[in-house]
């Protein structure tokens, strides 16, 4: 009998539904899937987790979850379990979500002297999905135009750079990209340490090293710095159809979210500050 046929027997004796015991071995078996015979450890799972928080709803997320947390806990490695979203703080933001903007800039500026650095910048200054920046390749980046071209789902948009993201793309492109590459013909932009493309447990790791550097204490993922990117660009003024676009929102309703962070921030702002309230 193989694990998941022991996580079946456990379920059934634990007297689930048909349609939970079902669910359950789905939800674990494209974990497993994914995991391609790596064990499981807590930063493959949050990785994971973040895989489905870009493709999914919160709800559909914690679905999923939990027959994964459930499976890990079967099997001898609840220490390798993640916590539910919180619907609300995925819609709408919290002050534990989103950077602030000295948070921002201090996590920006730590990474801006180092080489693998530019990854950060990349995703900081363009809210690019973290599938979209691992799957960018060489050819996808426009110096002279200064623009990069994501794809996500079929689609293609065009998200403008900084000068400063074009300035250390610029270095990284020319100095540091071909001193990694394992083989001359790869295309991928960013690359890990053995020259290959670089993976999303990688880029998490490269989130992780960061913000330490910046002593942020908030959990950040990458899915934060695509939401704190967003309501920052909000805050400065930005139409909500150009944060559309450049986030790749299919509807604008998406983008609007954004708007119900700011609004809480003034309407915090007003209640500490005005003497009456």
């Amino acid at each position: 009998m193989n694990e998941l046929q022991a996580f079946e027997k456990h379920l059934r004796e634990n007297e689930k539904s048909p349609a939970t015991i079902e669910k359950y071995l789905r939800d674990a078996r494209a974990f497993l899937c994914w995991l391609d015979g790596r064990k499981p450890t807590k930063e493959l799972t949050v990785c994971y987790k973040e895989g489905l928080t870009e493709r999914y709803e919160a709800a559909s997320v914690n679905s999923m979850l939990a027959g994964i947390n459930s499976y890990l806990s079967f099997s001898g490695r609840a220490d390798c379990r993640v916590k539910p979203l919180r619907v609300q703080r995925t819609l709408f933001g919290s002050e534990e979500r989103e950077l602030s903007r000295e948070e921002y800039t201090r996590l920006v500026r730590a990474a801006g002297g180092a080489q693998i650095g530019v990854v950060m910048q990349t995703i900081c200054g363009t809210g690019i999905r973290v599938s979209e920046l691992i799957s960018l390749n060489e050819e996808d980046v426009s110096l002279s135009a200064s623009f990069i071209r994501a794809q996500s789902k079929g689609k293609e948009r065009i998200i403008p750079l900084y000068p400063a993201a074009v300035k250390a793309l610029s270095h990284y492109m020319k100095e540091v990209r071909p001193q990694l590459l394992a083989d001359p013909e790869e295309t991928a932009l960013f690359v890990n340490m053995n020259g290959e493309r670089m993976s999303r447990q990688g880029f998490w790791k490269i989130v992780k090293h960061y913000q330490e550097m910046a002593q942020i204490d908030k959990d950040i993922t990458p899915h934060t710095l695509r939401h704190s990117f967003a309501v920052h660009l909000l805050e400065n003024g930005a139409d909500l159809r150009a944060i559309q676009e450049m986030l790749g929102h299919a509807d604008i309703s998406s983008t609007q979210i954004y708007t119900h962070v700011v609004k809480k921030q003034l309407r915090d702002i007003y209640q500490k500050a005005h003497p009456r309230a």
